[in-house]
C-alpha cells in the first residue's frame, strides 16, 4: 500500500515524490521502526504461551501490548505535528522540508492505527492464521487502490488524497483483523476485554521496549540514508532515485519480512512447546528458502531494473541514476535475504535485549 502511495506520487510529480517519500519513509517511518519492534513481543509471548497451549494468556497479551503502543503514540506524536522545523534544523533545504510537513500531518491516522493494527497481526500470526492475515492484507490493498483512484483521478486532491487513501486503507486492514477475532476467529484466546490487561505493565513495556530497539534500529539506517541525500547536489533527482531503489528494495523485502515472521512464530511455538530440535530445524528451512528467493530477486533486478522503475516514474534523468545504482541495491536485496530470518529467530528466542 505504501508502494501504490508513492509510485502514485511520482507520476504527480518529482517534488511530490521526494515529499511522499521522505513523510512515508522518514517520518513514518521512523516511528513504524519503534512501533514495529515493540508488537513483535507479542511473536515472543503469544507464540510460546500458544505452543504451551496456554490459550487465554494470549488477549491479555494483546490487550497490554495495544496500551503500551497507544501510549508511545502519544510521545511520538510530535515528529508528525513538527515534522517540517526537524527537518530544516537537521540542515535539509526547504524544498525538501516543506511539503513532507504537510502530508506527515495526514499521516497521524496511520500512526495510531500502528498501535493497534501491529500487536492484532503478531497475535493472529503466533496462532498460524496467516491466511487470514494475507486475505485482509488483499482487501486492505483493493480499498487502497479504489480509494486512491477515487480520491487522486476523480476527486483531484492530489498527493494528499493519495495519503488519505493510505489512512482509509490501513484502517480496513486492522477493522478487518479486529472484527474477525472478535466475531468467534479466535475462540480460544480472545475471550474479551479485561481490566488483567492493566496488570504486569512494566514487565510488559520492558520487553517491549528491548524488541523495539531491536528492530528500529535495523529499521532507521535506511530513514537515515535518505536524509543523508538531503546534504547532496540535485537534492530532487538524488532523493527521486534513491526512493525508486528503497522502494524496490522494500518491496523485495516484504518476503524476507515474511519469513522474520514465520520464524519467529514457528521457533517460539517450538520451543513453548519444550521441542529444540524442531526449532533449529525451521531455522535452517526459513534462512535456505528466504536465500533462494533472494539470488532470484537479485537476478531479476540486475536484468529488469529499467522496467521496474517505471512504475514509480518517467523522469529519463530519474532512472539514469537509478541505473547507476543496479548493482548496489542488487547486492543489498541479496544480503537482505537473510538478516530478518535471524532477527525473527531472536524474536521467536526472546533475545531481543541482546541482539539490540
Amino acid at each position: 500500500m505504501n508502494i501504490i502511495t508513492q509510485a502514485i506520487a511520482g507520476h504527480l510529480g518529482d517534488v511530490e515524490l521526494a515529499a511522499t517519500t521522505i513523510s512515508i519513509t522518514v517520518i513514518s517511518g521512523f516511528n513504524y521502526g519503534l512501533l514495529l519492534g515493540m508488537a513483535s513481543a507479542l511473536e515472543t509471548l503469544c507464540g510460546q504461551a500458544y505452543g504451551a497451549k496456554k490459550y487465554h494468556i494470549l488477549g491479555i497479551y494483546l490487550q497490554r501490548s495495544w496500551i503500551i503502543l497507544f501510549l508511545c503514540c502519544f510521545l511520538l506524536l510530535p515528529f508528525y505535528i513538527f515534522a517540517t522545523p526537524i527537518l530544516k534544523f537537521i540542515g535539509q533545504t526547504d524544498e525538501v522540508a516543506e511539503m513532507p510537513g504537510v502530508l506527515s500531518i495526514w499521516l497521524i491516522p496511520v500512526h495510531f492505527c500502528f498501535a493497534f493494527h501491529l500487536p492484532m497481526n503478531r497475535f493472529l500470526l503466533s496462532q498460524l492464521k496467516a491466511q487470514v492475515v494475507a486475505w485482509m492484507s488483499l482487501v486492505g490493498l483493493v480499498v487502497n487502490l479504489l480509494a486512491s483512484w477515487l480520491l487522486v483521478y476523480v476527486l483531484d486532491f492530489g498527493v494528499v488524497g493519495a495519503v488519505v487513501a493510505l489512512d482509509i486503507s490501513w484502517w480496513v486492514l486492522f477493522l478487518g483483523n479486529y472484527g474477525y477475532t472478535v466475531c468467534g476467529g479466535c475462540p480460544w484466546t480472545w475471550t474479551g476485554f479485561s481490566m488483567e490487561a492493566f496488570s504486569e505493565l512494566w514487565g510488559f513495556f520492558k520487553l517491549s521496549a528491548s524488541s523495539g530497539v531491536m528492530l528500529c534500529l535495523e529499521n532507521w539506517y535506511y530513514r537515515i540514508l535518505l536524509l543523508m541525500t538531503g546534504y547532496l547536489e540535485n537534492v530532487t533527482l538524488v532523493i527521486d532515485a534513491l526512493s525508486v531503489c528503497m522502494n524496490i528494495n522494500g518491496w523485495e523485502m516484504t518476503i524476507p519480512l515474511a519469513f522474520l515472521a514465520a520464524a519467529g512464530v514457528r521457533v517460539a511455538n517450538e520451543l513453548g512447546a519444550g521441542n529444540g530440535k524442531a526449532a533449529k530445524f525451521a531455522i535452517k528451512v526459513s534462512v535456505l528458502q528466504s536465500t533462494m528467493i533472494g539470488i532470484c530477486f537479485c537476478l531479476v533486478i540486475l536484468v529488469a531494473i529499467d522496467k521496474i522503475a517505471l512504475v514509480f516514474t518517467v523522469n529519463a534523468d530519474v532512472l539514469k541514476e537509478v541505473d547507476k545504482l543496479t548493482y548496489l541495491l542488487a547486492i543489498s536485496v541479496l544480503l537482505n535475504s537473510v538478516q530478518p530470518v535471524l532477527s525473527g529467530v531472536a524474536v521467536g528466542s526472546g533475545w531481543q535485549a541482546t541482539i539490540a
